[in-house]
């Protein structure tokens, strides 16, 4: 199930993009009042914007911009909207989208092809472990996608080890959709219950929310900790609410492949200018075939790195590599510069860890502070001196380090409606 316009040049996937783009920006020049407000401000003419190049003369559309004008960016009715879904509010307040009934057909169809990337078909079932309420966009792509691929699903909910594992004995499901950090904890209790993990109907897991490969496609500590014990396919993959798409891995497992018919991708650099080849940038998107809220360049906050050579399954479209970080997220400490899955992966090397969260905040001569909270069963004193002499080999700086109980963790990294687990808390002012 591999779209055709995947399978084209990347001369001709340019022409298709600049063609959808064309559409799109009559379309916002009608409909949408922020970007209606936006070119009468800026004196753009929507339409000399014919080419992705030309997108270099609209300004960015940011998450403030969101926050503070939700309802100007709506370009329906609101009778017209079928489901109502929010963004997490990880970085800020979170955003309302109206997503209509082809908004809901297009999210079903991206769901659809990107479950077919990572190799599932419609002879499969899918365990889905996360939530599907609580306005939460994913969920429900999830469920969208499976039914348009025509596989079964099975909708579990998150967390639970042994409801997981007695849906897997009981439907047999082949794959799952799950935060891999939370397959440690399905390996653990099946090891405490003599539950072989090997001889059970799962042969792969599609893996949201945490990276699980380095910037080479390498095995990071976290999806080798998994892999060792289980033997099955891990499958990274990178979506945002704002996006309405979803960057899959095939089976060749290099990034995320990009759906050209559904977004348009730009990467920048700190003065919004496109970053060379295989240099990090802003990712920056226009979506495509939305009706009730798109936009136009907007930057998603992530750092990231594309891939632009061909595919060995053939696809000739850019590949996301794993996320370096949120631009938010960015902790600046003694000298150094660090992303939270840098330290993420620093952590996962350590078995003796059972549960940790980060913490950022300022001290008391406004310079970033990060505070690592983290529960153990094994002697706390060894483990302190040996976390910090890792730290400083491996970032040369060693933060401070708690130890708390487990449900003191647990009530930081899911707190009240939290809909997935926090491992970061910024307590910086923005």
């Amino acid at each position: 199930m591999i779209p055709q316009i995947e399978l084209k040049s990347t001369k001709e996937i340019a022409q298709f993009q600049n063609e959808k783009l064309q559409e799109l920006m009559t379309y916002i020049a009608v409909k949408s009042i922020f970007y209606k407000n936006l070119f009468s401000k800026k004196n753009i003419d929507f339409k000399s914007i014919k080419t992705i190049e030309d997108l270099s003369k609209i300004p960015v559309t940011t998450k403030e911009d969101l926050q503070k004008n939700n309802d100007d960016f709506i370009c329906v009715d609101k009778n017209k909207i079928i489901d109502y879904v929010t963004t997490s509010g990880t970085t800020g307040l979170p955003v309302f989208f109206g997503l209509t009934d082809k908004d809901l057909d297009r999210l079903a169809y991206n769901e659809a092809i990107s479950f077919a990337c990572s190799t599932v078909t419609k002879k499969d079932t899918i365990q889905l472990m996360t939530t599907i309420d609580r306005r939460f966009m994913a969920g429900l792509a999830y469920f969208l996608g499976a039914r348009k691929l025509g596989a079964g699903i099975i909708r579990v909910g998150a967390g639970i080890p042994e409801l997981q594992w007695d849906s897997i004995h009981k439907f047999k499901p082949t794959y799952l959709v799950v935060v891999p950090s939370f397959l440690l904890k399905m390996i653990s209790y099946a090891e405490k219950n003599n539950i072989d993990i090997n001889t059970s109907s799962v042969k792969g897991a599609i893996c949201i929310g945490e990276p699980l490969k380095n910037q080479d496609f390498t095995q990071n500590v976290l999806s080798k900790k998994i892999t060792d014990k289980w033997h099955i396919n891990l499958y990274s993959t990178y979506a945002s609410t704002e996006m309405n798409t979803a960057f899959a891995e095939c089976e060749h497992q290099q990034g995320g492949h990009h759906h050209p018919e559904l977004i348009i991708t730009e990467i920048l650099d700190e003065n919004n200018n496109l970053v060379k080849n295989n240099e990090e940038g802003e990712l920056v998107i226009t979506t495509l075939g939305i009706e009730g809220m798109p936009l136009v360049r907007f930057k998603t906050g992530d750092i990231v790195k594309a891939h632009y050579n061909t595919c060995k399954c053939g696809r000739n479209t850019m590949r996301l590599g794993p996320v370096i970080g949120r631009k938010k997220q960015m902790i600046k400490y003694k000298g150094t510069t660090i992303y939270p899955p840098a330290i993420y992966d620093l952590l996962n090397n350590f078995n003796e860890i059972e549960n940790y969260i980060i913490e950022i905040d300022k001290n008391e001569i406004e310079t970033d502070r990060i505070t690592i909270k983290l529960f153990t069963k094994h002697k706390e004193k060894e483990l302190l001196n040996k976390l910090k002499d890792h730290f400083r080999a491996k970032i040369r700086v060693s933060p401070n380090i708690q130890f708390i109980t487990e449900e003191e963790i647990n009530k930081l990294k899911f707190p009240k409606m939290s809909r997935k687990p926090m491992l970061f808390i910024d307590k910086r002012k923005s």
